[in-house]
C-alpha cells in the first residue's frame, strides 16, 4: 500500500502520462522538471486536500487498467472489461462497493451532481446509443475521464471537453458510501448481465 500523502503525487503523475505525449518516460528529475515547468507543484498538494485516500486508491488502480482491451461483457482485467463493468470492478476493488453492472442501473443507485462539483472518482454517463445513460467512465480530474469505450479500443483516458464528449453528457454522480452497494443475493439478475453495450 502507498503512503496517504504519496498519492496525491502518484495520481498526479499518471494524469500527465496520460495527457502528455512525449518520448519514452525519463527519471525522476525530468517528472519533476516538468512539473516545474507547468506549474503543477501548488496544484499536487491541492489534489491531496480535495481528493479522500480511497478516490485517490480508486483512480490509481482505474489508471492501471490502462491498455486493457474492452471486451462486451468484461469484467476482469484477464478477460477485458465493458464501460460498466469496468466502472463496477474499480469500485469492488478499491472502495468494497458492489455496484449494479449496466450503467444506466449504476445511474440509478447513486447521487446526482452538478458538473462544477465532479471529483476524481465521481462517475460521468453518457448518451452514446441514443439513450439515456448508456455509457459510464471514471471522473479522474482536469475534465479528463478514464473508460472502457468500444470494441475494438482498450481502457483509456478521455477529455470530457472534446465536441464528441461534450454533446453526449448526461450527466455526473457520486457514489454514498453506503447507498450504492447492493446485497449479493440481490445481483443474481445483475452479474451475469452481458447484454450492456457501450
Amino acid at each position: 500500500m502507498l503512503p496517504a500523502m504519496r498519492i496525491p503525487v502518484l495520481l498526479a503523475s499518471l494524469l500527465l502520462a496520460c495527457s502528455v505525449h512525449a518520448e519514452p518516460a525519463g527519471s525522476a528529475d525530468d517528472m519533476d522538471r516538468f512539473l516545474a515547468e507547468k506549474g503543477l507543484f501548488g496544484k499536487i498538494s491541492q489534489v491531496g486536500h480535495d481528493v479522500g485516500h480511497k478516490a485517490s486508491e480508486l483512480v490509481v488502480t482505474a489508471m492501471g487498467a490502462l491498455g486493457v482491451p474492452y471486451r462486451r461483457g468484461g469484467n476482469t482485467f484477464e478477460s477485458g472489461f465493458d464501460c460498466s463493468g469496468f466502472v463496477r470492478t474499480m469500485y469492488e476493488q478499491t472502495m468494497g462497493l458492489m455496484l449494479p453492472r449496466r450503467a444506466e442501473q449504476q445511474a440509478a443507485a447513486t447521487q446526482k451532481i452538478d458538473r462544477t462539483e465532479l471529483q476524481p472518482g465521481d462517475l460521468v454517463f453518457f448518451n452514446t446509443m441514443r439513450r439515456a445513460f448508456s455509457h459510464v467512465g471514471i471522473y479522474v480530474g482536469d475534465n479528463k475521464f478514464i473508460h472502457s469505450p468500444k470494441p475494438g479500443a482498450e481502457v483509456r483516458v478521455e477529455d470530457m471537453r472534446v465536441s464528441y464528449w461534450s454533446r453526449r453528457f448526461d450527466g455526473a454522480r457520486r457514489v454514498p458510501d453506503q447507498s450504492a452497494t447492493v446485497p449479493a443475493e440481490q445481483l443474481s439478475g445483475l452479474t451475469g448481465d452481458s447484454t450492456t453495450r457501450n
